[in-house]
């Protein structure tokens, strides 16, 4: 019955979008192995549908009343896999600084180590909303970055065309993202040490 019990609690909706989030790395990954503009868009759409993910499970999870410590463990770290991911693989092409993926993964494992330990403490530092407009940046700017060619985007009543370069947009974004990233990094960095001395 335990087993049971177990199971059941895992496999709810929430935790099966997160594992789906999960699931569309290696689709992603495998997409991103070709530079072409159709490539990368599907590997664009890929990612954008599993960003969608990130935000529903959390969203169903609270509403449907099932959070679980597994979803509490997997949703971050699901998170974090579908980033750096799409970063490394677009890394090869040029699309994006290698300092920036240094400084985003760095931050990623400190923080993780960090909040390892805090847990073993039976520490709870509850993420801060920098660190969720941080994930928000992220996330658009790699959109950008996935797409990256010129898009000609109609829009307004006049019939206009806006000429768009997607990679432009997306390292706007990752500059924004790169700075909240340390940001949010030396934040809780602080909020740690100040608990632990206590």
């Amino acid at each position: 019955m335990p087993s049971s019990v177990t199971k059941t609690t895992i496999l709810n909706l929430p935790n099966i979008l997160t594992m789906t989030r999960i699931a569309a790395i290696p689709l992603m990954a495998t997409m991103l192995l070709s530079p072409s503009r159709s490539s990368v868009f599907w590997a664009a759409v890929v990612f954008s549908l599993a960003s969608i993910t990130d935000w529903l499970d959390g969203y169903l999870a609270r509403r449907m009343g099932i959070v679980t410590v597994f979803g509490k463990f997997l949703d971050p770290i699901a998170d974090k896999l579908i980033v750096m991911a799409a970063l490394i693989m677009i890394l090869p092409f040029g699309r994006v600084p290698a300092w920036m993926v240094l400084v985003i993964l760095g931050r990623e494992i400190i923080i993780t180590g960090l909040r390892g330990i805090a847990s073993s403490e039976g520490i709870v530092i509850s993420a801060s909303n920098l660190g969720k407009f941080k994930t928000i940046f992220q996330l658009v700017a790699i959109i950008g970055l996935l797409l990256h060619y010129d898009y000609n985007w109609f829009f307004g009543i006049e019939q206009q065309w806006l000429h768009v370069n997607m990679h432009n947009v997306g390292m706007f974004f990752l500059w924004i993202a790169t700075l909240l990233t340390v940001w949010s990094g030396v934040d809780y960095l602080a909020r740690f040490i100040k608990i632990i001395a206590r």
